[in-house]
């Protein structure tokens, strides 16, 4: 219908991925909703993990009771208003909040016409936005995205946090192996944090002996910027730096549940991909770094400890992350001989997961590589190893990315090259 709008029509993406929206400011929000359904989206946006820094008032009733909230109190910074009244109708509630409205509030309106009409209407009375009811999570977040996120600020890339089951799984190796991976065979920027600050082996397995690293800006938050953070960056490859731990002992490293949350933004204002090998601890800041990754990866090995452990990891980060898909497993050291193990399906099967991939034990493969100091893909790219590594970063980076070098040898390079030369028609 030419007079009629949807809520997808008011996004060019109609199905937003609010997994690329990055984490808001501290905003206060008041919503009125006049549905069960209204209310259950809210307050699942109202602690969805992009938003913990906001502050939520969520009330069930319409115009009359946001009418009756701020005679004689101040409005927040947005008000998100459901209502089922009609185009008529609503414009003149919207008259009557207006008069109530301090300078700077803004407003979204859920409701149930679909008239463009309506919508130009509002927003030409002063409304943020419109969505069409019933809104989904992923309409609401994406909308408070564009009202308050500030492009000069907000970080630009994504977050990949790995850890293991429980120690000696090899989570910090597949970690670096990774990254290495999304550098130099896929070409994408590349931060690769250390989180293990007493016991970290990012500087041993890239052969760097970097005299700053994560420390320097954990215990100094306040001089944390893109520019600081730069100095304390420690260049692997072209593509690939290195954000390394002291891995020392002289002091202990207890930190707050927020003392790495200013370093991990300003990584993603610089980097595309920020990895971070994660030590296998539960306590305030891995939990909260956890909560706010992009992506995780939990990496197992096939026994009984693994698998309560994981489950136990599943099931925590589903409650932190509720709109977020799961997070990935790596089994890895499969086979290891005369050692008693679960089977992949066996595994598996409670956690309700499939894996992301499935690693065999090659003590020779390995130790050689990282006695030498170098990359699997380094010792031996063609090695079914490597290869499922290089898998790994073409799942997480998305099944369209191919590696530079097979994008070199791919035989449809040369009759693209022929088609862009061939003058047009």
């Amino acid at each position: 219908m030419e007079n009629s709008i949807t809520s997808t029509d008011m996004f060019q993406d109609g199905n937003t991925n609010i997994r690329d929206i990055r984490p808001l400011p501290r905003l206060n929000i008041d919503a009125f909703c006049e549905t069960d359904a209204g209310l259950s989206v809210l307050q699942a946006c109202s602690q969805d993990r992009r938003l913990t820094r906001t502050r939520w008032q969520i009330r069930s009733g319409g115009i009359n009771t946001a009418l009756e909230a701020y005679h004689s109190s101040s409005t927040p910074h947005l008000i998100i208003l459901e209502s089922a009244a009609g185009p008529e109708q609503l414009l003149a509630d919207i008259t009557r909040l207006a008069e109530v409205c301090d300078s700077g509030t803004r407003v979204l309106i859920i409701g149930r016409s679909n008239e463009v009409r309506l919508y130009r209407e509002l927003i030409r009375n002063g409304v943020s936005d419109y969505l069409v009811s019933p809104a989904s999570l992923s309409e609401v977040i994406s909308v408070l995205d564009t009202l308050f996120a500030d492009p000069s600020t907000a970080p630009s890339g994504r977050s990949i946090a790995v850890i293991g089951a429980k120690g000696g799984t090899g989570s910090s190796t597949l970690a670096h192996n990774i990254s290495w991976s999304l550098a130099n065979q896929f070409k994408h920027e590349v931060v690769l944090a250390d989180m293990d600050l007493p016991f970290g082996t990012v500087n041993i397995n890239f052969d760097q002996d970097p005299t700053l690293g994560i420390a320097d800006a954990v215990y100094a938050p306040e001089r944390v910027d893109e520019v600081y953070l730069d100095r304390l960056l420690a260049e692997s490859s072209e593509h690939l730096s290195l954000l390394a731990a002291p891995s020392t002992l002289e002091k202990t490293y207890d930190f707050e549940a927020d003392s790495f949350v200013s370093v991990i933004e300003s990584a993603l204002r610089t980097t595309q991909l920020l990895v971070l090998d994660m030590p296998h601890s539960w306590n305030s800041w891995t939990r909260t770094t956890l909560m706010q990754a992009d992506e995780i990866i939990i990496v197992a090995t096939p026994e009984l400890a693994c698998l309560r452990n994981t489950k136990n990891l599943l099931d925590t980060l589903i409650l932190l992350r509720p709109n977020d898909r799961p997070a990935h497993l790596i089994l890895n050291q499969t086979g290891v001989p005369k050692r008693p193990e679960i089977s992949i399906a066996e595994f598996c099967s409670p956690l309700n997961i499939k894996p992301l991939a499935v690693i065999e034990f090659d003590p020779q493969f390995f130790g050689t590589a990282a006695n030498n100091a170098h990359m699997l893909g380094e010792a031996d790219p063609n090695h079914k190893i490597s290869q499922k590594i290089t898998e790994i970063a073409r799942e997480l980076l998305g099944k369209q990315d191919v590696p530079d070098e097979a994008k070199k040898s791919s035989p449809l390079t040369g009759l693209l090259s022929k088609l862009k030369r061939k003058p047009s028609a």
